[in-house]
């Protein structure tokens, strides 16, 4: 009989397949995992007592550094809670921004994810194609607020900058261009044998643990159920767009794959309608007053992020500063199950879990 000794290993904080500062410490027996625990906090910036002594366009910049993948969803969530709270109107132009900034940081967002994961699991090619059209789409955004990552255009009330000329024909003319590029991905990978060997029932849980876990995003509806807040609980101008919810049936790593693939086809959806219903004319900035001193109460409101469900809870006493600010952050919730898929896996199955689930460490430490 051939006799073990379990061995505690750690994965990261410095290795790159853990998608950022994020250590796992794994108890192996041989090559299997018996235990793995997530360290979390290397990147923990303390924004939410932050907040607490800053007025609330200056918490705007905060956001960005959590999902420092898709900022545009982070801006939006902080001031849709302050419109809601002061129950702002928010002119059509500036919703129509949004909508399209959003939508192109999901899109962007998700080709960080693929390319990530398919380098992690094996392959370097995809990586370098989904940056090249990342790239165009930082390029557009650039040319929207000037930034490249953390873009702090959202404003309480509207959007910081209007669209420079010409900019909504480029958008229009990126939509074709990256359906192609999609169709490129899944010809590449999609139905590639040994691709499909290394995800297909790999990390897989059913709905019922998925609802107990608290998961979102396409971490849940990877498991059948077809919930996203775009359509659940329609804010902004989502209602005015026609656009599936793509799930999966099987719950495992395949199905996410799957899932984010053809949301990435939804978005170009919604940007296609809403780059045609786009105002000529129109304000970008609603009636704000200059100090904004939200009226005493609560409010929380949640969207729907690339990785999720991410909400925002804020308590005022009426002043210029918020008493208290909190986020739930959907990266922080998916990591949970980790734990639970990562037990009696084999060792070269961890860093195909761990990118499944697709956390960025930003919004995991807050």
């Amino acid at each position: 009989m051939i006799r073990t000794e379990e061995m505690l290993l750690n994965v990261g904080p410095q290795h790159p397949s853990t998608h950022g500062v994020f250590r796992l410490v794994v108890k192996v027996d041989g090559e299997i995992i018996k235990e793995a625990t997530p360290v979390i906090g290397y990147l923990h910036r303390g924004t939410e007592k932050l907040a607490e002594d800053l007025q609330y366009t200056q918490i705007i910049p905060y956001t960005d550094r959590m999902d420092y993948l898709s900022a545009m969803t982070n801006n939006y969530v902080i001031c849709h809670a302050v419109e809601t709270l002061m129950d702002l109107e928010v002119p059509e132009r500036a919703e129509y921004l949004r909508i399209i900034a959003m939508e192109l940081g999901r899109i962007a967002s998700h080709l960080v994810w693929y390319g990530t994961y398919l380098m992690d699991i094996g392959t370097t090619s995809p990586f370098l194609y989904a940056f090249r059209e990342r790239e165009m789409i930082i390029n557009l955004l650039n040319e929207l607020c000037g930034a490249r990552l953390t873009f702090n255009y959202m404003r309480i009330g509207g959007v910081k900058w209007d669209a420079p000329e010409g900019w909504i024909d480029k958008v229009r003319e990126f939509i074709p261009y990256m359906r192609e590029q999609l169709d490129g991905y899944h010809e590449f990978v999609t139905g590639n044998e040994i691709f499909l060997n290394r995800v297909k029932g790999v990390g897989q849980y059913t709905q019922e643990e998925a609802i107990q876990y608290s998961l979102s995003g396409a971490n849940l509806r990877c498991t059948g159920i077809a919930y996203d807040l775009r359509k659940a609980e329609p804010y902004s101008i989502y209602h005015r767009f026609e656009f599936d919810i793509p799930v999966g049936e099987t719950g495992d790593a395949w199905a996410r794959y799957q899932c984010r693939m053809a949301e990435m086809a939804e978005s170009l959806k919604i940007l296609e309608q809403a780059v045609e219903q786009f105002p000529e004319d129109g304000k970008i900035m609603g009636k704000v007053p200059r100090i904004i001193k939200p009226p005493k109460g609560e409010v929380y409101v949640r969207i729907e992020s690339p990785r999720g469900e991410i909400g925002c809870y804020i308590a005022s006493e009426g002043k210029k500063t918020p008493y208290r600010l909190k986020f739930r952050r959907p990266s922080f919730y998916n990591l949970q199950i980790l734990p639970k898929l990562l037990e009696g896996e084999n060792m070269a199955n961890l860093i195909a879990i761990l990118g499944g689930v697709d956390i960025v460490l930003g919004e995991v430490d807050g």
